[in-house]
């Protein structure tokens, strides 16, 4: 499971998504900052040309610099530029539980199909101990055949038998085989390289408490990564229809700056030095300016109708959340309260089964009953082990998921 998450492109996409969010809160933020500029210009005039050190036109050329350097801020703009930045800052925060639900996700589901894997390789061993057994009862009705103690119908009913279980156990291997390749696509695992999984515990109910699916659920809003990310998406698009609301508003800005600039004629004449031009010439000015919205073509109104009608889309979007999040709880808490019960009545219907069996084969040798009846006995067995390996497995899974939502880690 660590290794999935650690490698997923699904994990690798959110955090570079994260990123991003990142980037945008500061953009944000640097909206709340003065700005600073400097500017610098050359120019070269012919003919007749202002000298700007008499004031009077001449016939000359003349070289002209200009520097300045201007700074504006933002006094007031209807609060949204703050505002953008509350967004900024719920979208990362919306991230950060998009990115803990996605490395949730990834292990929940590539431990599901880890105990596909192993359920798999419970059935390859059971169909193998069945066919094992078809087997050596073909060995021994061959045998006995051989010195009348048993029929030929005996002989092919357990030739059927055989060719059944082998039939079974080929199938279980290819599904065990393709079971491994989703779990390896789900892992990101390297093409080419294999790997062996280790056993499934035989774990037991721990005892016969009765979980509340509304008490889980009211529990796991307070902390599940799902929940918190679309709380966050439903503040964030609040606060983006005030940044809409902010642009109906006058901005005001301050502006200030420090100008000035050296010129000479291109005649040959002594001119002023640069430094004495550049310190005598300096001029500083500040103001305010205003810029009042009369008119854009609707952008302002429609863009406030948009996040309007998005608001509306992530309030559903929550509710559908909430109510999967809860759905599933109380599926699981069904399925954990009835596994564990399955479980219990399963292994004790398999060694039934299995004293059964044993009885069965011993008449069967002494000729009591019939190899159809044998066979039929062998069946149920196998059949019974394999759902206690299921509910065993299934169980397992559940009840992970449920101390999930009951506020433990996944993974760890």
């Amino acid at each position: 499971m660590r290794y999935a998450v650690e490698h997923s492109t699904r994990r690798a996409k959110q955090e570079a998504q994260n990123e991003i969010y990142k980037q945008n809160r500061i953009e944000a933020v640097g909206g709340l900052l003065p700005s600073v500029s400097a500017s610098a210009d050359g120019t070269m005039y012919y003919g007749r040309v202002l000298d700007k050190d008499t004031y009077k036109y001449v016939n000359n050329s003349t070289l002209y610099n200009q520097y300045g350097i201007s700074s504006s801020v933002l006094l007031f703009d209807g609060l949204s530029q703050v505002t953008r930045v509350k967004v900024e800052k719920l979208n990362r925060l919306k991230g950060l539980q998009q990115l803990q639900d996605t490395k949730d996700m990834l292990a929940y589901e590539t431990m599901e199909l880890y105990f596909n894997v192993q359920y798999y390789q419970g059935t390859v061993k059971l169909a193998m101990q069945q066919f094992d057994e078809s087997t050596g009862n073909l060995k021994q009705v061959k045998r006995m055949e051989e010195l009348g103690m048993k029929a030929a119908p005996d002989v092919a009913e357990l030739q059927a038998k055989e060719a059944e279980d082998r039939y079974l156990l080929t199938k279980q291997k290819n599904l065990l085989i393709q079971e491994l390749i989703r779990l390896k696509e789900k892992m990101n695992f390297p093409p080419g390289d294999n790997f062996k999984t280790a056993g499934y515990d035989n774990v037991l109910p721990v005892d016969s408490v009765r979980d509340n699916a509304f008490e889980v659920f009211q529990k796991a809003v307070t902390f599940s990564p799902k929940v918190l990310a679309v709380n966050k998406s439903v503040e964030s698009t609040k606060n983006a229809v005030n940044v809409a609301k902010g642009n109906f508003y006058p901005k005001i800005w301050l502006n200030g700056g420090v100008n000035s600039y050296f010129s000479r004629t291109m005649d040959g004449k002594v001119y002023t030095p640069f430094q004495e031009q550049i310190s005598t010439n300096e001029n500083y000015y500040v103001g305010l300016s205003l810029s009042v919205p009369v008119f854009n073509g609707f952008s302002r109104s429609s863009e406030l109708k948009r996040s309007k009608q998005r608001l509306i889309i992530a309030q559903n979007e929550r509710e559908e959340t909430l109510r999967e999040v809860y759905s599933d709880i109380e599926k699981t808490v069904a399925d954990v309260n009835g596994l564990g019960d399955e479980y219990i009545h399963a292994g004790k219907r398999t060694e039934s089964m299995k004293i059964a069996h044993q009885v069965n084969q011993r008449k069967y040798t002494e000729g009591l009953i019939s190899a159809l009846e044998l066979t039929t006995s062998s069946n149920r067995l196998l059949n019974a082990q394999i759902e206690e390996l299921y509910t065993n497995l299934k169980y397992q899974l559940k009840l992970k998921l449920l101390n999930y939502y009951k506020g433990n880690s996944m993974y760890n």
